[in-house]
């Protein structure tokens, strides 16, 4: 009988050959009736979409192994791609709408479809390459038109997400290493509620620009230096904050706090170095969206970050700042680890709090 024939071989008689075709004629009426019931079922809803697919999978199942010669095989396959779209199986969609273009490169629903999927997939060249082939085969094609104008759209918009992206990762990989290369070492900040996310910023000549925090212990009030530059000395900037012509701080009544009796310092020995990475992330904080970066930084340029900076045994202590110090050699103190940006501490040696910083009786709230 036809129905145990081997693999591969002929039918011999006449009536081997009705059996076959009496088989072909049931498996052809079987894939239709479940190719409609499918239909129906994408009708009635997303609680029936599963039972679209299942019924789709048996219509393809009669037509094994599908060809290009059997013109519901293409059909087929796009139905079942329409119905993964709608269940978001981007994934399934995308191999089913492709087989269906194989099966029939006329069939411009698979094109509409499989452009769709890539796009989900966030396969912006296959998307476009989708539309296109569509197009070829119906040039007046709208919808394809304009779906490959969103594709194309969306294409422009992540490259210029992209470049941005690796314009951010590079100044900061320049800014990171001018710190290496000055032997610099960041923290976490400390203070960013004061002076939101400011960075350091490297000029074209290499030089160094850091936003400084001046705070005032004593009533913990403070003043921000938006670009100290690395080679100015402190006393540059002293000299116009406390000048002669400059108001008296809101809250000095007794104005203590002028030229002569001022005094700068630094906390030192407290803080934990960032590693390499740790540095790029927080030098690239509010510049770029987070989720867009690489998920190692260093990686890319062949650099290996355990992911921890050096320890550093808790041992605070007041550093005095030499005015006539560059910010550069205050920052370059063995001692120091910058908290994000340079934070000093200004006390007067005219005010009662002076001796009580001094002998050590004050620390930070």
């Amino acid at each position: 009988m036809a129905l145990m024939m081997e693999p591969g071989s002929e039918p011999l008689t006449e009536g081997e050959k009705a059996d076959l075709v009496a088989i072909a004629v049931i498996k052809e009426e079987a894939a239709r009736e479940y190719k409609e019931q499918g239909n129906q079922f994408v009708k009635m809803g997303r609680k029936h979409y599963a039972d679209a697919v299942d019924c789709y999978t048996k219509a393809i199942a009669q037509i094994s192994p599908p060809s290009a010669a059997n013109p519901d095989a293409s059909v087929l396959f796009a139905n079942r791609a329409h119905v993964n779209l709608l269940l978001g199986n981007h994934r399934r969609a995308l191999d089913d709408a492709e087989e269906a273009v194989r099966l029939s490169p006329s069939n411009i629903k698979a094109h509409y479809r499989a452009a769709k999927a890539a796009l989900a997939l966030d396969l912006l060249p296959e998307a476009a390459s989708f539309c296109r082939r569509g197009l070829e085969q119906d040039p007046a094609n709208e919808d394809l038109k304009k779906f490959l104008a969103q594709v194309e759209a969306q294409r422009c918009e992540r490259d210029r997400r992209r470049a941005k992206v690796a314009k951010a990762v590079s100044a900061a990989k320049d800014l990171a290493a001018a710190i290496e290369k000055r032997k610099l070492r960041l923290a976490k900040a400390a203070y960013q509620e004061l002076t939101g996310v400011k960075k350091p910023k490297l000029d074209e000549q290499g030089m160094l620009h850091w936003p400084v925090l001046l705070l005032y212990p004593e009533v913990m009030s403070s003043d921000f230096i938006e670009d100290f530059p690395e080679t100015d000395m402190f006393s540059q900037h002293l000299d116009l904050m406390f000048s002669a012509n400059s108001p008296p701080l809101p809250w000095d009544e007794r104005h203590a706090y002028t030229r002569e009796a001022i005094e700068l310092y630094c906390e030192a020995g407290t803080g934990t170095p960032l590693s390499k990475s740790e540095i790029l992330k927080h030098l690239l904080e509010g510049t770029v969206d987070a989720r867009s970066l690489p998920e190692n930084l260093d990686a890319e340029d062949g650099e290996h970050d355990t992911g921890k900076g050096s320890t550093v045994t808790p041992s605070s202590k007041w550093v005095k700042v030499k005015e006539g110090q560059t910010l550069q050699q205050a920052l370059q103190h063995k001692d120091y680890i910058i908290p994000a940006i340079p934070v000093f501490y200004v006390v007067s040696r005219k005010s009662t709090f002076y001796s009580e910083f001094k002998a050590g009786n004050w620390s930070l709230p």
